[in-house]
């Protein structure tokens, strides 16, 4: 489907958005990617979700691309007598291993491998930072702390810990079975929640064997820390800032923010901008101004998408916020300051014969008349390597593979076409001219740039630049074969 911008949308489908009716609405509206967050729902419902998208791909003859988000270790602290108590500065509550029922002084915390990892002075953060608590003294089952920010704290309300690395697994349980029904079902992406080291990605990795593309999220400090080795690692980012947002000062979310979409640019690999972006649209159908800024900025950064979460899986407006997001991709994107930004920021240092062919893929085509870089592409490296350089004319990436193009669905500026498998240069010329034709891009008149490999259909190929018409006639002319 061609949009009239590169950034690409990520919506998670919800209660307000599971229909297939509503999924396909919102696939026209802009969405290119739709989360399914295992957080909430049974496998069932995952299941009849992943199907509606399957359909809609389908009826509109279009690669979608489906990101499962896994829960995580989540740590929660139990149930109140009362179901919520008020905590006030300066009080003290403690957090213990004793599964009854809490009151204004105590409440458990059913996680012994928090209270082998704490010490004195470190924080605890309940309900989303809202409540802040300083530990004071503690054991392996106990922690006496201090009240700093109070507010009301109530039954299962999560707990964050910013201040140590926790000995957590980074897949529970339930995140072991959802990760192999994920696989199993057929999603392009998987999303790993709290990743703090490479070893997370590492395990997670050997579990997936390859059935999907693994997401990190960066939502702990730690993760900050390692990043470089932790983007070595994945296939893609994505920067999750609402719990980044409560384990790190607020200020320091916006220059991580932009840190991050930078060096995951730099390597080619994919990154997510998410959380509260377009918040108010859960309840109403315009954003904030402020809002709007927030989801331009990460546009200006470079991401390659962004995403809505509560305002498209709960919200009285899911499709007013994609056709928010939509338009103001498409303003910012025509603005003359992006284009500067975006070329401002390039910092590629490849070495190998695909980066010097996609560099001088995006060089030709902004120097002259050039409409389209089409590049065949198997495993899909060629298309990102052709996405790192932010080139001003659309990307087309034509493949074999459909995993390889519901992937790619993901990808700055690419519109993903199927194709045969080919065995000649000469085919591939045409099938590009035509493709370019078919989408809009470019007219008979038009000359577009095509890159590939050859040998066809092997990964890690790409050797051949050539700039063609889009005219058949002419292909056939001038091509020596």
């Amino acid at each position: 489907m061609k949009r009239l911008r590169n950034v690409k949308i990520v919506a998670t489908l919800g209660p307000a958005s599971e229909t297939y009716e509503m999924i396909r609405a919102l696939h026209e509206a802009g969405v290119d990617v739709f989360r399914l967050n295992m957080s909430h729902g049974t496998q069932d419902e995952i299941r009849q979700k992943h199907s509606h998208i399957r359909q809609v791909e389908k009826d509109l003859d279009s690669p979608i691309a489906i990101l499962a988000d896994l829960q995580g270790p989540k740590l929660r602290v139990g149930n109140f007598v009362d179901g919520s108590e008020e905590l006030a500065p300066g009080d003290m509550f403690r957090m213990d291993l004793d599964p009854t029922d809490g009151d204004a002084s105590r409440v458990c915390l059913p996680h012994p491998e928090i209270f082998q990892a704490l010490v004195p002075g470190v924080s605890l953060l309940v309900n989303d930072g809202k409540i802040r608590l300083n530990v004071e003294e503690c054991g392996p089952d106990f922690a006496n702390c201090s009240v700093i920010a109070g507010g009301t704290i109530s039954n299962h309300k999560g707990v964050n810990v910013p201040d140590v690395e926790l000995p957590l697994a980074a897949l529970s349980e339930k995140d072991l079975s959802d990760l192999e029904f994920a696989c199993e079902l057929g999603v392009d992406w998987l999303a790993l929640s709290f990743v703090q080291r490479v070893q997370d990605v590492e395990e997670a990795r050997a579990l997936v064997k390859g059935r999907a593309s693994i997401m990190c999220k960066i939502e702990k400090p730690k993760a900050v820390d390692r990043f470089e080795d932790i983007l070595d690692a994945c296939d893609g980012v994505m920067v999750a800032r609402g719990d980044l947002g409560v384990e790190l000062p607020v200020q320091a979310v916006p220059p991580i923010q932009k840190r991050l979409v930078r060096r995951c640019r730099a390597a080619a690999k994919p990154v997510i901008v998410a959380t509260q972006m377009l918040e108010s649209m859960i309840e109403s159908p315009m954003p904030t101004r402020a809002e709007v800024s927030d989801v331009a900025t990460a546009i200006y950064e470079g991401a390659d998408a962004v995403m809505l979460s509560a305002e498209s899986a709960a919200g009285q407006f899911p499709i007013e916020a994609v056709t928010t997001m939509d338009r103001v991709a498409v303003e910012v994107e025509a603005d003359p300051t992006y284009a500067q930004i975006i070329a401002a920021s390039r910092n590629v240092k490849g070495s190998s014969v695909a980066d010097g062919i996609v560099a001088a893929a995006r060089e030709i085509a902004e120097t002259t008349d050039i409409k389209a870089i089409c590049c065949f592409t198997q495993s899909g490296t060629t298309a990102l390597l052709t996405a790192r350089e932010r080139p001003s004319v659309p990307i087309i990436a034509m493949t074999s593979q459909l995993g390889t193009a519901r992937r790619l669905a993901l990808t700055w500026g690419c519109t993903c076409l199927m194709t045969p498998e080919l065995e000649r240069f000469k085919s591939a010329v045409v099938n590009a001219a035509r493709a370019a034709r078919a989408v809009g891009f470019a007219t008979e008149t038009d000359q577009i740039v095509i890159t590939a490999g050859v040998p066809f259909n092997v990964p890690g190929t790409t050797n051949i630049l050539r700039v063609a018409p889009c005219n058949e006639r002419l292909i056939f002319s001038t091509d020596p074969e």
